[in-house]
């Protein structure tokens, strides 16, 4: 079945997730739905000193919008800071230090952030992939902490504070290899088999998929989504991939081409039209699955990994969560 899974997949990435598969869709785009004005909006991104999550903090800066870069490197995050700044003209550009891998000062974080200011926005973007197995300081395998568990806190954290704003969102960068992967609760740190960065990438990316669809039905005030940004050349992907880079580098989006349907869910007043806890690709919803490929997931067990989540989240929660 994985064999089938990778197959169908990577053929539907040629066609649909290079550059040239989004300049097709970009031809059936509305030009209007990014002209929006956004001075009284405050937006949070994880991840925004590179790549997709840098690019979507631009686009956000040169409609107005109040922009919290949320970053692990000082130097990077002020490097990206003055970039943003200088090309957008907008000066309300701020960094917030935070190793989204760090349960206790996620949790930290969020409770600081909330008594200091309003957010309309969360876009979810930090990820990792660690092709080795590799324990945080807490016991916490890497990839899960950063992008499962990480996600989780920092989302759960700043719900009250979303709720509090008419037409709060939250958007999560996902990855269509998500596609290949079933819901694995039995093995969500990869302690058994064969550690392969990549699966593991993708079953993370599952999971976020999962959560989504949750927090839509759990929260109705907010408008939850997720995408795939399509293979677009960021320092990730160079850094992670590199057999996959050198492969694909001419076939690659731009991060400004990756970061478009973020923008689009961020902002456009056409994205909240859909319903909430939908997966998105080049600014129209697609299916969660391929045909035929068996990686739905059982309500029992997507009620157990939100429960196993949840477990987690609060070992490392302020006494006042408790």
């Amino acid at each position: 079945m994985s064999l089938y899974r990778n197959t169908v997949w990577f053929m539907k990435g040629l066609r649909e997730y290079t550059k040239g598969g989004y300049e097709s869709a970009a031809k059936y785009f509305v030009a209007e739905d990014l002209q929006v004005d956004v001075k009284e909006k405050s937006y949070m991104i994880t991840g925004a000193n590179s790549g997709i999550g840098k690019a979507a903090a631009l686009a956000i800066a040169k409609r107005g919008g109040t922009v919290h870069l949320v970053c692990r490197n000082k130097d990077r995050a002020e490097e990206a800071q003055t970039e943003i700044i200088t090309n957008s003209g907008n000066d309300r550009v701020f960094i917030h230090l935070l190793d989204m891998s760090d349960p206790k000062k996620i949790w930290e974080f969020a409770e600081t952030f909330k008594t200091q200011n309003r957010l309309n926005v969360l876009i979810n973007n930090a990820g990792c992939m660690v092709n080795k197995r590799e324990l945080t300081e807490d016991g916490i395998e890497k990839n899960f902490a950063t992008n499962v568990l990480g996600t989780y806190i920092l989302t759960r954290a700043l719900l009250p504070v979303l709720e509090n704003e008419e037409g709060a969102r939250v958007v999560t960068v996902s990855s269509g290899g998500m596609l290949v992967q079933k819901l694995d609760v039995s093995n969500l740190q990869f302690e058994k088999g064969t550690f392969d960065g990549t699966m593991v990438y993708a079953q993370n990316k599952r999971q976020q998929v999962i959560l989504t669809e949750q927090w839509a039905k759990a929260y109705p005030k907010i408008h939850f989504s997720v995408m795939h940004p399509g293979w677009a050349d960021t320092p990730a992907v160079r850094l992670s991939m590199p057999d996959f880079y050198e492969k694909m580098k001419t076939r690659l989006r731009t991060e400004e081409q990756g970061a478009d349907t973020v923008v689009w869910l961020t902002i456009s007043p056409a994205a909240v039209k859909h319903p909430s806890g939908l997966f998105f690709q080049d600014r129209k919803p697609v299916s969660t699955h391929l045909p035929l490929a068996w990686t739905h997931s059982s309500a029992d067990d997507e009620e157990k990994f939100l429960q196993i989540l949840q477990d987690m989240a609060l070992k490392f929660a302020p006494s006042s969560k408790l």
